[in-house]
């Protein structure tokens, strides 16, 4: 079959690579109808990751079961399916608990496993024609049959849940305020879902264009060009004060907004403007005292390709005084997708979700190189890429 492999930093290519197999009574085989590019994939296709050199990517998919192990009992050849990015088991702790982006089970040594991504265990992605799903009465999700909603449905994998999961670690209630920072697919779907939520006002914080533009007119956002001033400055004058709550869905590699040309509109992510903890500690400024934080952008204890020693070793420097002083919270780590996809789902089935307007493009996998390299790039217009095999 074929699919997206990672060649090295900055290449990936489409390549025949074997098809996958039922491994265990409860796998199935899903013929992928859509699979998506997630921000994280970029972490390793930058090269700024352990991933080696023919890995296939692609965690957020969905598709039609071709294949049934005999073991499982809720799926049938020709069900509709998506799969939250996190594979887990669902009956280790975590997972009986309800956090099953922290499965102890399926990737020993290391708390959660995913498809087609380093370090999350030996589970090649579905950026592919096909794709093994193990514990699959478990990790799939069952769709109405058709092609209804199918961009609406494959951000159920990850973005739409895991903007959602942002919210929620910062304890987003009803009426309150709140900041996110990155208009990237995650940030913009913590803005819809708070939103949804019923926030009183909703702060995006980004600095390209037309992401700004689509949390205006699909969240009800107030945009926030870093490029035009300090955004804590910015948001606490538009505000009348500091917000409720916040929201990073940028993380470990966010730019400085010192360090950014406003003569030229190139929004090209640069590693020499890398700062790390910009925006935990621009949250820790801009949420009021006693206020909560949710972070589900992406940190890791380790980065080749960080600014300093310090942060290679994930160490960043916090305004932790600040943090203590203003009595903040804040909560953290992946999306347990499965903790919101079946409502999310139901949402979407009538019609009080639509989060498909995020998505910009629908391509073929044959054109995954070029569209890595326009992701990249944070070309204008570019925010959601769909591989349809």
């Amino acid at each position: 079959m074929k699919a997206v492999v990672y060649q090295g930093p900055y290449e990936v290519a489409v390549e025949e690579v074997e098809d996958p197999e039922l491994k265990h009574p409860n796998d199935v085989i899903v013929d992928i109808t859509t699979s998506c590019i997630c921000g994280s994939d970029l972490h390793m296709y930058e090269g700024r990751t352990a991933a080696e050199e023919g890995i296939v990517f692609g965690h957020e998919n969905m598709g039609v079961v071709s294949e049934v192990g005999e073991a499982v009992s809720t799926l049938e050849e020709g069900d509709r399916v998506v799969m939250p990015f996190n594979v887990s088991c669902g009956f280790c702790q975590n997972c009986e608990e309800g956090f099953t982006g922290f499965c102890t089970n399926v990737n020993p040594g290391f708390a959660g496993g995913a498809y087609g991504y380093v370090a999350m265990g030996p589970y090649p992605g579905g950026q592919a024609e096909k794709l093994r799903v193990p514990y699959a009465d478990h990790n799939a999700l069952k769709l109405p049959e058709g092609r209804e909603h199918e961009d609406a449905f494959a951000l159920l994998a990850d973005i739409f849940p895991t903007g959602w999961h942002g919210t929620r670690l910062a304890d987003l209630q009803p009426g309150e305020s709140v900041a996110v920072f990155g208009a990237g697919p995650v940030g913009l779907m913590a803005a819809y879902s708070a939103k949804i939520q019923g926030a009183s006002e909703i702060y995006v914080v980004d600095q390209v264009p037309s992401r700004l533009e689509m949390a205006e007119e699909n969240c009800d956002a107030h945009a926030i060009d870093f490029r035009e001033g300090d955004p804590v400055e910015q948001i606490i004058d538009a505000h009348g004060g500091m917000v409720d709550k916040g929201v990073d869905a940028v993380g470990y590699q966010a730019t400085d907004p010192a360090d950014v040309d406003t003569d030229t509109e190139d929004y090209a992510y640069d590693p020499a403007k890398e700062n790390p903890a910009i925006v935990l500690n621009n949250l820790i400024r801009v949420v009021r005292p006693t206020g909560q934080l949710g972070i589900p952008g992406l940190y890791v204890p380790e980065d080749p390709g960080a600014p300093d020693d310090m942060a290679a070793q994930g160490r960043l420097g916090i305004d932790f005084g600040k943090f203590f002083e203003k009595g903040l919270k804040c909560g953290t780590g992946q999306c347990n997708v499965k903790q919101y996809n079946r409502y999310l789902r139901d949402m979407i089935i009538e019609g009080r979700a639509d989060p498909s307007w995020v998505v910009s493009h629908r391509v073929s996998l044959e054109e995954a190189p070029e569209m890595y390299e326009a992701f990249d790039a944070r070309e204008e217009g570019v925010t959601k890429v769909l591989l349809e095999p």
